[in-house]
């Protein structure tokens, strides 16, 4: 495995590689609170079939974090990120794999650019309304009333009791190392990285605007696609899976023993699932 930075609009985006470059590529978006080191285990079960890519958001990992007052910290301008990076490296066909905040990032990347999409794995990576867990009831309070003092409230998703709790939440005792969230509670030691955050809870609400525009892509192209879900995710339902099935024909919907980061506990199911459908 490879580690390395590229420029994208005067801003270093780490990234993780593997694989031959002869091979078709596998681009892998983290979610929250994490970055590119999730995709730890599973790389190597795919490095043999593809060249598998993981860059780290920038104001995540390892990559470039600008202060929030100079940075515009939205959903929008991190896929821009994106879509630069891949510009960088001459990435134009992959296959996708999406987590958490990496879906809306993925998925308005498929629908910018349709003919780049080799296929899809959305593992707990959302864009159904059925797939809303009920915290986002009270996202939706501070969304249309955005007070400083909600806003300070849900600096607590940014905790290390609440990172630990998104790791091991619905899963088996002893199934999880703690490596994922130690490393991701260090990163939120990072100066500004709270108002970062912040910023990016706030603008979740326009993803959820996009749901409709991510659903008319899916109808529209059928893309293969694989939805490997923690059924016991609190933030995203199991639901938000099998709502796949009503727009796409080609997907696959499997409901894994876990929670919101079952990747840590099923990185060789996983992996077994996509090379068996692609490799």
């Amino acid at each position: 495995m490879n580690f390395s930075t590229v420029k994208v609009n005067d801003l270093d985006v780490f990234y993780r590689e593997s694989g031959s470059d002869d091979n078709p590529v596998f681009l892998l978006l983290h979610g929250f609170p994490t970055a590119s080191h999730m995709f730890r285990n599973l790389m190597p079960i795919l490095e043999n079939n593809f060249h598998v890519i993981a860059p780290d958001f920038i104001g995540f990992g390892q990559s470039a974090a600008p202060d929030h007052t100079k940075f515009q910290y939205t959903f929008e301008n991190l896929t821009n990120y994106v879509e630069g990076f891949l510009k960088a490296l001459s990435i134009d066909k992959f296959y996708l794999y999406v987590f958490d905040y990496g879906a809306p990032i993925g998925f308005e990347l498929a629908v910018r650019h349709p003919e780049s999409i080799l296929g899809i794995v959305s593992q707990n990576g959302n864009i159904y309304q059925e797939g809303l867990g009920s915290k986002w009831e009270s996202r939706k309070v501070y969304w249309n009333h955005p007070t400083a003092e909600l806003r300070k409230s849900y600096k607590s998703a940014f905790s290390p009791e609440t990172i630990i709790g998104q790791y091991t939440g619905g899963e088996k005792a002893g199934s999880v190392s703690p490596d994922g969230y130690t490393l991701d509670i260090h990163y939120t030691e990072s100066p500004d990285y709270a108002e970062r955050q912040s910023d990016l809870i706030f603008d979740y609400q326009n993803n959820v605007k996009k749901y409709p525009r991510f659903q008319k892509y899916v109808r529209d192209y059928q893309p293969e696609l694989i939805a490997a879900w923690g059924k016991n995710d609190p933030s995203f339902v199991y639901q938000g899976a099998e709502a796949f099935q009503k727009d796409d024909k080609n997907a696959e919907i499997h409901l894994l023993d876990g929670g919101h980061f079952v990747l840590e506990s099923h990185w060789q199911e996983i992996g077994q699932l996509i090379l068996n459908k692609w490799a």
